[in-house]
């Protein structure tokens, strides 16, 4: 990847070391829980595998790609996920088939074609992305992003296991992105959000803070956060669980989340 530029190349190793890192935590999944339920419906662990190895197949296909179209900000990119959830469901069920645990870990694991789709692109290069076009550096970024969140989701189904490790340069690429979508669908001042150690944006309309402490602030952690962003945990379950610190008269979140699902 010497002709990537520095910020497209970081982004890229810290994808494929969350893949690394997911590849090794499923070569010592026992054979018989890939036929175990997944916590996404309808899908076994098998299925949820084989998603995530359509989502490696995708990044490296639309990176080998020019698209001439403009591309969508990555906030507004991960809106299209809801709409089009049914044709990626199929799209999850022609991929996986009737391939085996194994053979789909071993295509998890051939992240070579990953590494060569992204040489010379820069950052701002339009590539067709699953729902359109979108900025190199964006894909990588939301690929990275469901990647994490996807590990999450097999430790959840599987939590008699230890659960799959997260790289840290992936985790704070999620955490970022997912603090921005937020402030990008709700603009504004008057409520600060805080997810150490990674990002703190402002967002929601309302008066706007200027010194001092803010008086509305919302504060949890990088896990919580990107469960929240995506559906998995609502706001105010969170908050009753005490994963979430919320201070203030407008800190309520649930109008603004899940940011996608």
């Amino acid at each position: 990847m010497a002709l990537v530029t520095r910020r497209l190349g970081a982004e890229m190793e810290a994808f494929l070391a969350q893949s690394a890192s997911l590849a090794d935590w499923l070569a010592a999944v026992p054979a018989e829980s890939f036929a175990a339920p997944s916590v996404l419906p309808d899908w076994d662990v098998r299925t949820l595998l084989g998603h995530v190895v359509v989502i490696q197949d995708g990044l490296a296909d639309a990176l080998r790609r020019r698209s001439t179209e403009v591309p969508y900000r990555a906030a507004d990119y991960v809106r299209l996920y809801r709409p089009a959830a049914d044709a990626i469901a199929a799209k999850t069920l022609a991929g996986t088939g009737d391939r085996e645990p194994r053979e789909l870990l071993a295509a998890l694991r051939d992240t070579d074609r990953v590494r060569a789709a992204v040489g010379g692109l820069g950052d701002r290069a339009a590539v067709p992305g699953g729902r359109g076009p979108i900025t190199a550096l964006d894909w990588v970024i939301t690929r990275t992003v469901e990647l994490v969140v996807h590990s999450d989701d097999f430790s959840r189904s599987l939590p008699h296991l230890a659960p799959v490790p997260l790289h840290r340069a992936a985790l704070a690429t999620t955490t970022r992105m997912l603090t921005q979508a937020l402030a990008s669908r709700a603009p504004g001042r008057s409520v600060e959000v805080r997810v150490p150690p990674f990002a703190a944006v402002q967002a929601i309309e309302g008066p706007r803070h200027t010194r001092g402490t803010p008086p509305n602030e919302v504060e949890t952690d990088p896990i919580t956060w990107f469960r929240l962003a995506t559906g998995r945990l609502a706001f105010a379950d969170a908050v009753a669980a005490g994963l979430v610190r919320a201070s203030g008269s407008r800190t309520d979140l649930s109008d603004q989340l899940p940011l996608l699902s």
